[in-house]
């Protein structure tokens, strides 16, 4: 059915990405590549002063040691970490991999979600290919 199955994780709590693995390990038949995909937030130029030297090298180290444990049970399934706005990110990075499905974990929206619309949202409104929203 499907040939590369994205799920975008973020480490939030009010994302269910152990749903989304779920139902990943649904679709996965013989073949069928997986990619855990973290997007990192870009640091804002005035704050960048204030990070220690090599934090962003060690925090993208721990994420991808996290997303190759959270992906460890799905056959094929591999571990990107990029950097960006998060839901133009998903978009480009789907398109630019050839991904026919993304399963995207998605929150309660609360009433900013609703002026301002969502990564999910945006997700599922602009994506190339079958989006599978889970709560």
């Amino acid at each position: 059915m499907y040939q590369h199955i994205l799920v975008p994780v973020s480490f939030d709590e009010d994302h269910n990405t152990t749903a989304a693995l779920a139902v990943a390990g649904q679709l996965v038949t013989e073949g069928v590549r997986v990619t855990l995909l973290h997007i990192m937030q870009q640091v804002p130029k005035y704050a960048v002063n204030y990070i220690p030297a090599g934090f962003q090298d060690e925090a993208r180290r721990a994420i991808e040691v996290s997303l190759e444990t959270l992906g460890a049970d799905l056959p094929h399934a591999s571990g990107v970490v990029i950097e960006g706005p998060v839901g133009k990110s998903i978009l480009k990075w789907a398109e630019a991999n050839e991904v026919d499905c993304i399963i995207v974990a998605s929150n309660r929206p609360s009433v900013q979600d609703y002026i301002l619309g969502s990564t999910a949202t945006h997700v599922a409104r602009h994506a190339r290919c079958a989006v599978h929203l889970v709560r």
